[in-house]
């Protein structure tokens, strides 16, 4: 494990940086880089009064510059063979880490891996496994028809994997969760760094899609586990997630597959997506208003 950094970019992650953070030290990362955007919380204290190893270096921004940015402020800090991009509310199982680099240094072709992504119950979570959305695969799931896939596999399918059975070994995908990334440093310079155009979702997305477009392999690991608080960086900001959320979609949308749909066509692609935008909004402004009244 002596050329494996760590990078976690943390925002008001409270005490599950501790845990993020130990649980890199416990798998024997050489380096543990926190990236801290700018956090309104006692994070970093937490972490400083709890963690004093040389191993650990923090990074700390004077504003919020997005997931991406903040990423690629802790690769250009590592100059590891290999670096994993771990969120701050997950928490690497023993073993996991040594798995995922071995997987990675298993064949030249493979460029980035991703672990198994579990609830704090054990259950698999959305997103570790995925085919690329395309705007076909993420219209099905955004407005709920793809349970019509037991029946038309090819026209309901679901981008998200985890309902899928399990693999028994390492298996290339389309795409892994940016909670959980382990990169081959060469890939990396082949490829380049995040694209900062995304604030916050969906750049996980596009570096694999450059990755696969550079011909490098994208590979799920199912018995490296990660615990995964999933959300309990973003829960208190629904609005500002989702706005974001939105927006690198539509950006990820134009970005790969203007060329492949007619221009009326992504039109409307961009304006579900903000319809989708609008109901979720409503959703959560709904859920706002009945906390009000219950209190």
């Amino acid at each position: 494990m002596q050329d494996c950094d760590v990078v976690i970019v943390n925002y008001s992650a409270g005490k599950l940086l501790i845990d993020c953070v130990w649980s890199t030290i416990a798998e024997g990362a050489r380096r543990v880089i926190v990236v801290d955007n700018d956090s309104q919380d006692e994070s970093l204290a937490y972490l400083e009064n709890s963690i004093s190893d040389d191993r650990v270096s923090i990074i700390r921004n004077t504003k919020n510059l997005g997931f991406a940015a903040a990423c690629n402020i802790g690769a250009r800090a590592s100059n590891a063979d290999t670096v994993l991009f771990l969120n701050p509310d997950s928490m690497l199982a023993p073993g996991a880490l040594r798995r995922m680099v071995e997987v990675l240094e298993s064949d030249p072709l493979i460029g980035m891996v991703g672990g198994l992504l579990c609830n704090p119950d054990g259950s698999e979570q959305p997103g570790g496994r995925r085919v690329i959305p395309t705007p076909r695969r993420a219209f099905v799931r955004a407005f709920g028809l793809s349970h019509l896939g037991k029946w038309f596999p090819s026209l309901f399918s679901d981008f998200l994997l985890h309902k899928e059975p399990l693999p028994l070994a390492p298996t290339p995908v389309e795409a892994i969760s940016g909670a959980c990334m382990l990169i081959k440093r060469q890939a990396l310079e082949n490829v380049g760094l995040w694209d900062e155009g995304y604030f916050l979702h969906c750049e996980d997305l596009d570096w694999c899609m450059r990755f696969r477009l550079n011909n490098w392999r994208v590979v799920f690991v199912p018995d490296a586990r990660v615990i995964h608080v999933w959300g309990a960086c973003s829960r208190s900001r629904p609005f500002f997630v989702e706005w974001h959320k939105h927006k690198g979609m539509v950006r990820f949308y134009r970005k790969f597959f203007r060329h492949q749909y007619p221009l009326g066509l992504m039109g409307l692609v961009s304006l579900g997506v903000w319809l989708r935008f609008g109901l979720v909004c409503t959703y959560h402004a709904a859920n706002f208003v009945r906390g009000r009244f219950e209190r």
